[in-house]
């Protein structure tokens, strides 16, 4: 059930492309509620909220305390409302829930690329970095592009976490960086809109000419703790849609010796799960040089559950910089650059390794 609030907009904290940061005066409708909330407008779907707009909210990540999405959210501003859209796309995202939205896919007859997608079959051999947590996307990239400055990168972002691609700061100070998103599946609003995985990777390909592409869950992955029950065995998927196409899979290896869970230490289970059972095609599995013994040691004996795959080694002099040198502050599960070295340089590695396959 939605938690549903109103409220009133007392300024804007923050905007970025395709969302406001406000702060919000709530009414209050149980004794728990504060008298002021964090909240988030996604502009493409409700328009841009103005100091004293009336606002209405959906308060239930606010109230769950959700560390990535602890925000309220706006779901209308009722004396406010924003210029119908004339988009001639007729896939619709967010399907059946109140606030589904309806675009233009990459090869739809109305699109400038549908000509090029109609006939595309393949990748043409295109390395395709997959990994579990959003936040491996920029130590990837700082891997690839330290190694092969220049190089066309695109991002595939997949439904497995936030919807919205306007949800990920990440993804706006990192677009200079790239050629371009796409949002498959449920996501939404990338530079190109595209149905699964197979039509966004020839998208990436053929529409935005990526040389190179990553794709993760976008932000907010979904856990509970068991063997199959996370939203990353989407990265199993990738890996067989990329073999497919006739790509060349990699899978970023989530490693960690930082994690308080066990089953996250040395390589995650969310990788052995993935890439070990779901991914049925051989893919490049990639490790840094100079893991700290301890942890590399472990990491041996989790392996044999990977023997499918190719198990890469990569030097890693100029990472560790190029990781500093990001325009956006490193973070996953709440740890940074030198609380979970291991975990962004395997990822940084991974570029490296995608890029010296060009």
């Amino acid at each position: 059930m939605v938690r549903w609030r109103t409220g009133t907009v007392t300024r804007h904290r923050n905007t970025w492309k395709g969302a406001v940061e406000l702060d919000i005066e709530l009414d209050p409708r149980a004794p728990d509620d504060p008298p002021h909330v964090k909240a988030l407008a996604y502009t493409d779907l409700v328009g841009t909220p103005r100091p004293g707009d009336r606002v209405i909210l959906n308060t239930n990540a606010l109230k769950a305390g959700l560390g990535t999405g602890g925000y309220a959210h706006v779901i209308a501003i009722p004396d406010n409302l924003p210029a119908d859209s004339d988009s001639p796309g007729h896939i619709v995202k967010a399907r059946y829930s109140p606030l589904q939205t309806m675009l233009l896919a990459a090869d739809e007859e109305a699109s400038p690329h549908r000509e090029t997608l109609a006939t595309a079959d393949d990748i043409d051999g295109m390395p395709v970095v997959t990994a579990d947590l959003h936040s491996a996307l920029p130590a990837i990239l700082a891997g690839i592009h330290q190694t092969r400055p220049g190089t066309r990168v695109a991002y595939v972002m997949s439904d497995g976490g936030a919807l919205p691609a306007a949800f990920s700061r990440t993804l706006d100070a990192l677009a200079p960086h790239l050629t371009g998103t796409v949002t498959i599946g449920q996501a939404f609003g990338g530079d190109l809109e595209s149905t699964n995985i197979h039509t966004g990777l020839l998208a990436a390909r053929h529409a935005l000419r990526a040389e190179i592409t990553i794709t993760t869950q976008g932000p907010g992955n979904l856990g509970t703790g068991t063997t199959w029950g996370f939203s990353g065995t989407s990265t199993g998927e990738a890996i067989n849609a990329t073999h497919t196409l006739g790509g060349r899979p990699i899978g970023a290896l989530r490693v960690s010796d930082a994690d308080k869970r066990s089953r996250h230490v040395g390589i995650s289970h969310h990788s052995i799960t993935a890439y070990g059972r779901v991914a049925l095609a051989q893919a490049d599995l990639v490790l840094p040089e100079g893991l700290d013994p301890e942890l590399k040691a472990l990491i041996d004996t989790q392996l044999p559950a990977l023997t499918r795959h190719r198990v890469i080694t990569v030097g890693t002099t100029g990472l560790d910089q190029a990781l500093r040198d990001l325009p956006v502050k490193l973070s996953t599960m709440g740890r940074g650059l030198d609380a979970d070295h291991a975990y962004f340089l395997t990822n940084a590695a991974t570029g490296r390794h995608a890029a010296h396959l060009l």
